[in-house]
Protein backbone atom coordinates (compact mmCIF):
# COMPACT_ATOMS: atom_id res chain seq x y z
CA UNK A 1 0.00 0.00 0.00
CA UNK A 2 1.19 3.42 -0.62
CA UNK A 3 1.30 6.50 1.40
CA UNK A 4 -1.93 7.87 2.24
CA UNK A 5 -3.05 10.35 4.79
CA UNK A 6 -5.95 8.86 6.95
CA UNK A 7 -7.30 11.07 9.38
CA UNK A 8 -8.42 10.11 12.94
CA UNK A 9 -12.34 9.90 13.77
CA UNK A 10 -14.86 8.17 15.57
CA UNK A 11 -17.29 5.15 14.52
CA UNK A 12 -20.47 6.76 15.15
CA UNK A 13 -19.53 10.01 12.89
CA UNK A 14 -17.71 7.49 10.26
CA UNK A 15 -20.67 6.11 9.73
CA UNK A 16 -23.24 9.51 9.58
CA UNK A 17 -20.42 10.51 6.49
CA UNK A 18 -20.71 7.09 4.97
CA UNK A 19 -24.58 7.15 4.99
CA UNK A 20 -24.50 10.96 3.81
CA UNK A 21 -22.24 9.66 1.25
CA UNK A 22 -24.30 6.90 -0.01
CA UNK A 23 -27.83 9.33 -0.19
CA UNK A 24 -26.13 10.45 -3.40
CA UNK A 25 -25.02 8.10 -5.21
CA UNK A 26 -25.97 6.55 -8.47
CA UNK A 27 -24.94 3.32 -9.95
CA UNK A 28 -23.70 3.62 -13.31
CA UNK A 29 -25.60 0.37 -15.06
CA UNK A 30 -28.88 2.43 -13.77
CA UNK A 31 -30.01 -0.29 -11.21
CA UNK A 32 -32.28 1.47 -8.60
CA UNK A 33 -30.28 -0.25 -5.80
CA UNK A 34 -26.89 0.79 -4.90
CA UNK A 35 -24.44 -1.97 -3.56
CA UNK A 36 -22.31 -1.11 -1.34
CA UNK A 37 -19.18 -3.46 0.38
CA UNK A 38 -17.78 -3.64 2.99
CA UNK A 39 -14.60 -5.76 2.78
CA UNK A 40 -12.41 -6.88 5.65
CA UNK A 41 -11.04 -9.83 7.96
CA UNK A 42 -13.14 -11.20 10.32
CA UNK A 43 -10.69 -9.90 13.16
CA UNK A 44 -11.46 -6.09 11.75
CA UNK A 45 -15.43 -6.83 11.96
CA UNK A 46 -16.59 -4.89 8.83
CA UNK A 47 -20.04 -5.94 9.56
CA UNK A 48 -20.19 -3.62 12.68
CA UNK A 49 -19.30 -0.61 9.93
CA UNK A 50 -22.13 -1.91 7.73
CA UNK A 51 -24.42 -1.91 10.43
CA UNK A 52 -23.76 1.31 11.49
CA UNK A 53 -24.09 2.38 8.28
CA UNK A 54 -27.69 0.59 7.97
CA UNK A 55 -28.93 2.60 11.40
CA UNK A 56 -27.67 6.14 9.87
CA UNK A 57 -29.07 5.64 6.85
CA UNK A 58 -32.63 4.28 8.42
CA UNK A 59 -32.40 7.66 10.37
CA UNK A 60 -32.42 9.48 7.35
CA UNK A 61 -35.11 7.45 5.35
CA UNK A 62 -33.71 5.02 3.17
CA UNK A 63 -34.00 1.78 3.45
CA UNK A 64 -30.91 -0.93 3.44
CA UNK A 65 -30.42 -4.56 3.70
CA UNK A 66 -26.78 -6.02 5.56
CA UNK A 67 -25.58 -9.15 3.95
CA UNK A 68 -23.23 -10.86 5.40
CA UNK A 69 -21.01 -13.53 3.10
CA UNK A 70 -20.55 -15.94 6.05
CA UNK A 71 -24.15 -16.84 5.04
CA UNK A 72 -22.81 -17.78 1.94
CA UNK A 73 -20.52 -20.22 3.03
CA UNK A 74 -20.10 -23.30 0.75
CA UNK A 75 -21.24 -26.68 2.64
CA UNK A 76 -18.41 -28.07 5.05
CA UNK A 77 -18.07 -31.24 2.80
CA UNK A 78 -17.01 -28.81 -0.07
CA UNK A 79 -14.99 -26.15 1.23
CA UNK A 80 -13.31 -28.93 4.03
CA UNK A 81 -12.31 -31.52 1.63
CA UNK A 82 -8.64 -30.84 1.65
CA UNK A 83 -8.71 -30.04 5.51
CA UNK A 84 -10.36 -27.31 7.98
CA UNK A 85 -7.04 -25.16 7.39
CA UNK A 86 -6.45 -25.71 4.17
CA UNK A 87 -5.37 -22.00 2.97
CA UNK A 88 -5.75 -22.09 -0.59
CA UNK A 89 -9.28 -23.60 -0.25
CA UNK A 90 -9.81 -20.68 2.43
CA UNK A 91 -9.28 -18.15 -0.22
CA UNK A 92 -10.77 -19.49 -3.16
CA UNK A 93 -13.23 -21.49 -2.40
CA UNK A 94 -15.08 -20.83 1.43
CA UNK A 95 -17.55 -18.70 0.01
CA UNK A 96 -20.14 -20.00 -3.11
CA UNK A 97 -19.78 -16.61 -5.13
CA UNK A 98 -21.95 -18.14 -7.69
CA UNK A 99 -24.91 -18.16 -4.88
CA UNK A 100 -23.97 -14.27 -4.53
CA UNK A 101 -24.23 -13.43 -7.71
CA UNK A 102 -27.72 -15.48 -7.96
CA UNK A 103 -29.50 -14.66 -4.93
CA UNK A 104 -27.87 -10.83 -4.22
CA UNK A 105 -26.73 -9.17 -7.17
CA UNK A 106 -29.15 -10.60 -10.18
CA UNK A 107 -31.84 -9.44 -8.48
CA UNK A 108 -30.33 -5.71 -8.06
CA UNK A 109 -29.62 -5.21 -11.48
CA UNK A 110 -31.18 -2.68 -13.47
CA UNK A 111 -34.03 -5.10 -15.00
CA UNK A 112 -33.59 -7.39 -11.35
CA UNK A 113 -37.07 -7.88 -9.10
CA UNK A 114 -34.96 -6.07 -5.64
CA UNK A 115 -36.08 -9.64 -4.14
CA UNK A 116 -32.46 -10.56 -2.14
CA UNK A 117 -31.35 -13.55 0.01
CA UNK A 118 -30.49 -12.52 3.07
CA UNK A 119 -28.34 -16.08 3.54
CA UNK A 120 -28.34 -19.04 2.35
CA UNK A 121 -26.28 -21.52 5.14
CA UNK A 122 -25.96 -21.23 8.78
CA UNK A 123 -22.33 -21.09 9.14
CA UNK A 124 -22.82 -23.31 12.45
CA UNK A 125 -24.78 -25.78 11.93
CA UNK A 126 -23.49 -25.94 8.36
CA UNK A 127 -27.67 -26.54 7.22
CA UNK A 128 -29.61 -24.55 4.70
CA UNK A 129 -31.37 -21.24 6.69
CA UNK A 130 -34.02 -21.79 4.52
CA UNK A 131 -34.59 -18.08 4.64
CA UNK A 132 -37.14 -16.00 2.68
CA UNK A 133 -36.39 -13.71 0.06
CA UNK A 134 -36.59 -9.85 1.33
CA UNK A 135 -37.97 -7.42 -1.02
CA UNK A 136 -35.40 -4.10 -1.37
CA UNK A 137 -37.22 -1.12 -2.35
CA UNK A 138 -35.59 1.02 -5.28
CA UNK A 139 -33.50 3.02 -3.54
CA UNK A 140 -32.47 0.87 -1.07
CA UNK A 141 -29.08 0.10 -0.86
CA UNK A 142 -27.81 -3.36 -0.38
CA UNK A 143 -24.79 -2.85 2.27
CA UNK A 144 -22.23 -6.69 1.72
CA UNK A 145 -19.68 -7.32 4.29
CA UNK A 146 -16.80 -10.05 4.53
CA UNK A 147 -13.20 -10.73 3.12
CA UNK A 148 -11.53 -10.76 -0.22
CA UNK A 149 -14.70 -8.92 -1.62
CA UNK A 150 -12.38 -6.99 -4.02
CA UNK A 151 -11.31 -9.74 -6.19
CA UNK A 152 -14.77 -11.08 -7.36
CA UNK A 153 -16.02 -8.24 -9.80
CA UNK A 154 -19.04 -7.88 -8.04
CA UNK A 155 -20.71 -4.90 -9.51
CA UNK A 156 -20.46 -2.58 -6.61
CA UNK A 157 -20.74 1.16 -6.57
CA UNK A 158 -18.80 1.77 -3.51
CA UNK A 159 -16.70 0.20 -1.62
CA UNK A 160 -14.99 0.59 2.01
CA UNK A 161 -11.84 -1.75 3.08
CA UNK A 162 -10.90 -1.98 6.79
CA UNK A 163 -7.56 -2.19 6.58
CA UNK A 164 -5.28 -4.38 9.42
CA UNK A 165 -1.90 -3.61 10.00
CA UNK A 166 0.17 -7.29 9.75
CA UNK A 167 0.98 -7.33 13.44
CA UNK A 168 -2.69 -6.10 14.57
CA UNK A 169 -4.28 -8.38 12.20
CA UNK A 170 -2.72 -11.74 14.06
CA UNK A 171 -3.15 -10.22 17.44
CA UNK A 172 -7.22 -9.59 17.08
CA UNK A 173 -7.39 -13.03 15.03
CA UNK A 174 -8.25 -15.91 17.70
CA UNK A 175 -5.28 -18.12 17.80
CA UNK A 176 -7.09 -21.03 16.69
CA UNK A 177 -7.36 -19.08 13.23
CA UNK A 178 -3.85 -18.03 12.62
CA UNK A 179 -3.59 -20.34 9.54
CA UNK A 180 -5.85 -17.89 7.66
CA UNK A 181 -3.46 -15.21 8.20
CA UNK A 182 -1.43 -16.24 4.85
CA UNK A 183 -4.95 -15.76 2.85
CA UNK A 184 -5.19 -12.03 4.13
CA UNK A 185 -1.43 -11.98 3.03
CA UNK A 186 -1.76 -13.20 -0.18
CA UNK A 187 -5.31 -11.15 -0.95
CA UNK A 188 -3.34 -8.05 -0.02
CA UNK A 189 -0.10 -8.60 -2.77
CA UNK A 190 -2.74 -9.40 -4.98
CA UNK A 191 -5.49 -7.14 -5.17
CA UNK A 192 -3.95 -4.27 -2.99
CA UNK A 193 -7.28 -3.34 -1.30
CA UNK A 194 -6.24 -0.58 0.37
CA UNK A 195 -5.15 0.98 -2.29
CA UNK A 196 -8.16 -0.53 -4.79
CA UNK A 197 -11.26 0.43 -1.90
CA UNK A 198 -12.95 4.01 -2.49
CA UNK A 199 -12.56 4.47 1.26
CA UNK A 200 -10.12 3.20 3.74
CA UNK A 201 -10.70 2.70 7.20
CA UNK A 202 -7.78 1.69 9.39
CA UNK A 203 -8.80 0.33 12.17
CA UNK A 204 -5.43 -1.02 14.12
CA UNK A 205 -7.22 0.35 17.40
CA UNK A 206 -10.75 -0.20 17.23
CA UNK A 207 -11.68 2.68 19.64
CA UNK A 208 -9.61 4.97 17.48
CA UNK A 209 -10.34 4.27 13.93
CA UNK A 210 -8.56 6.85 10.96
CA UNK A 211 -9.88 6.78 7.56
CA UNK A 212 -9.52 8.28 4.28
CA UNK A 213 -12.59 8.81 1.66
Amino acid sequence: MGRVRLEAITWERLGDLLADRLLDLKPDDGSPWPRIAFDGAPAARPGDLASRVAEALRTRGRPSQVVDTHGFLRPASLRLEYGRQDVEAYYDGWFDTGALWREVFDPLQADGDGRILPDLRDPVTDRATRSSYIPLPPGGFLLLHGPFLLRHWFPLDLSVHVLLSPGALRRRTAETDHWTLPAFERYDQETDPAATADVLVRADDPRHPAWSG
